[in-house]
């Protein structure tokens, strides 16, 4: 559904009246194309404190850089902060609309309270800066445990194709090996997305396959003609399953002899309803599908080894499960679930199956189901984060592919918002 008021803004007229009234004033923002798959104007690289960085290189920057990479791992004290504003001052108006700024920080030293301080103070930071720099700009936090596992992650969030992740504080912990065909990054990989024949999970379907993904598409049977028109022009599969079937991992598993590579949990329900007026059924059946279904494949592939080391376990979480929302306690606390077990999983997943776990949550993202909603909630769902509209399923689809990466396998245990820096929520 299109946003008239986006579009509106964008008119003289529209600036004149936003200006004098107050009102949002969201920037078009600058996605991924193929025409035009990298920023122009270079990155800027600045340092506070001692750097940690070395190995990466980047575009040198123009007079109005495009991104500005801050090497803050080094800041140990509140005077190491006064680092971080002399750096940044000076060139924060310059970066170029729909520009990036991405602050690296360090893990918080349990041993010293002063350097546990000043890079959680970081976090702060970067919130707020993100809060207010506006023009479609966006701010990020990646706490880096080891700086040679970054590159995915930075090449992410300084490109186009993070468009709606901004607030966000990313661990990237010690670097994994991977061999990666830099332009076909996910090349020889199997990828299932379920949920995939509409929205969001059509969406992922068609980003893993653009990076090079050969892409399952699984969606209940009555949705087959679209899973299985998808599949066909992604060069896919379809599998017609309903999730919540007690054998659906060892039907999957069976589907996948050759086994699988990235497991993306995108199938969802809402039923919503105020507690006091929401029977049962309308309970169990989201907590089944968005959460329990979760759990029983994710056990069943794991436990049958159809997940390869080096795989990806990719979730939908959402901000309604780590902020809450009227009417969806049984959304939200399928969420919030899901959240729970990215935490819990992660690690032992990594140690024991050599897989990653993470999730994205999405905010307000502009689908048939969102074009639903009553026009003023709809209209506060879209201008309530930085940059003053909704999402779009490609944004949840691209967060997903990075997560997806043979290079991410440095990234685990996290839950990552696409939500353009919502105000609900951490």
């Amino acid at each position: 559904m299109a946003d008239r008021y986006l579009s509106f803004t964008g008119t003289a007229p529209g600036r004149f009246l936003t200006r004098r009234l107050g009102l949002p004033q969201p920037a078009p923002l600058r996605r991924w194309s193929r025409e035009s798959p990298e920023f122009e104007g270079g990155v800027l690289l600045l340092t506070a404190g001692k750097s940690e960085l070395s190995g990466l290189e980047f575009p040198a920057p123009s007079e109005a850089p495009a991104a500005v990479l801050l090497d803050a791992t080094g800041v140990r004290d509140v005077e190491g902060l006064a680092e971080v504003h002399a750096a940044l001052h000076p060139v924060v108006r310059s970066v170029a609309a729909s520009g990036r700024v991405v602050v690296l920080g360090a893990p918080l030293d349990p041993a010293d309270h002063h350097q546990a301080a000043a890079q959680q103070a970081l976090e702060g930071f970067t919130r707020s800066l993100g809060k207010e720099i506006g023009r479609g700009r966006t701010v990020n936090l990646v706490r880096l445990t080891d700086a040679s596992a970054a590159e995915s992650t930075l090449r992410f969030l300084l490109s186009p194709r993070s468009a709606y992740v901004s607030g966000q504080v990313i661990e990237v912990g010690r670097a994994q090996e991977a061999d990666v065909d830099r332009e076909h990054t996910l090349a020889g990989r199997t990828a299932l997305v379920t949920g995939g024949a509409r929205g969001i999970g059509a969406a992922v379907a068609e980003t893993l396959a653009r990076d090079g993904a050969r892409v399952v598409v699984l969606d209940v049977p009555a949705a087959s003609a679209d899973a299985e028109q998808l599949a066909a022009r992604l060069g896919g599969s379809a599998l017609a399953l309903d999730i919540t079937a007690p054998d659906a991992g060892a039907r999957i598993a069976e589907a996948l002899p050759d086994g699988l590579d990235v497991l993306v949990h995108n199938a969802g329900i809402t039923r919503d309803r105020r507690l006091a007026n929401m029977p049962a059924e309308r309970w169990s059946s989201v907590l089944d599908v968005n959460l329990a279904s979760v759990l029983r494949t994710t056990d069943a592939l794991l436990k049958a080894g159809t997940l390869r080391r080096g795989g990806r376990i990719v979730a939908t979480a959402s901000i309604a499960g780590i902020a809450g929302n009227t009417g969806q306690t049984n959304y939200g606390a399928s969420k919030a679930g899901v959240v729970g077990l990215v935490r819990s999983l992660a690690p032992r997943a990594a140690a024991e199956h050599g897989v990653t776990v993470n999730a994205v949550a999405p905010g307000f993202i502009e689908t048939k189901m969102t074009a639903a909603v009553p026009l003023f909630i709809r209209e506060a769902g879209r201008r309530m984060n930085s940059l003053g509209q909704g999402g779009l399923p490609v944004d949840v689809a691209e967060t997903t592919a990075w997560l997806a990466h043979p290079a991410s396998g440095a990234v685990n245990g996290q839950v990552v918002r696409v939500c353009g820096q919502s105000l609900l929520g951490a």
